[in-house]
């Protein structure tokens, strides 16, 4: 993979990995691929999502679960320099975006949600990972992915509290990119 092509995404937007397909001859290859893009994660929150897609389907991985996680090694390959960085800010204040994928998974027909929070210009914490219920409609998803959100925004806010970091401000979650916004201010 070292002279392959990079990719501009981690995830190829229109197909979406199944249990079904012809299986990969080394499963021993890909789960130790999977498994070191997985300790990657910890400073690549970009990659989070795809990873935990080919991470779900170490056994028996198929051809098409292969040629996914090549294709996140193609974009590591392109963004080699990404990473987090922390700087300097001066309101201190939580911010959240959150966001799901209505019946997503075309197996259990189960949504995947994320969130990202920030704390001032810093990402704090994320998250993306597959729900326990099936939702009815794409709001059900929306609703599930906001109380997830909510529930760490929550433990943070105690956890800045008891550090002594008062926040001034309520926290504001942004669901789905739709300019929909939340104020959420913890009482104590």
């Amino acid at each position: 993979m070292q002279s392959c092509n990079p990719v501009a995404t981690p995830v190829d937007t229109n197909a979406k990995l199944g249990a079904s397909g012809d299986v990969f001859h080394d499963p021993t290859l890909y789960c130790s691929h999977a498994g070191a893009l997985q300790y990657l994660t910890f400073t690549r929150p970009d990659i989070t999502y795809a990873v935990q897609q080919v991470c779900m389907h170490m056994h028996p991985p198929t051809q098409s679960h292969w040629n996914a996680l090549k294709r996140i090694i193609q974009y590591i390959k392109g963004t080699y320099l990404f990473g987090i960085t922390l700087g300097c800010y001066f309101t201190p204040s939580l911010t959240a975006y959150t966001d799901a994928d209505w019946a997503g998974c075309p197996d259990t027909r189960r949504s995947t949600s994320g969130y990202c929070i920030y704390y001032g210009d810093n990402l704090l914490s994320w998250s993306s990972k597959r729900q326990t219920t099936v939702s009815r409609s794409s709001a059900e998803a929306e609703y599930h992915a906001v109380a997830n959100v909510v529930a760490e925004i929550c433990w943070l806010r105690n956890l800045l509290l008891e550090l002594y970091q008062l926040l001034s401000r309520a926290t504001l979650i942004y669901c789905d990119n739709q300019r929909k916004a939340y104020s959420f201010a913890h009482l104590a």
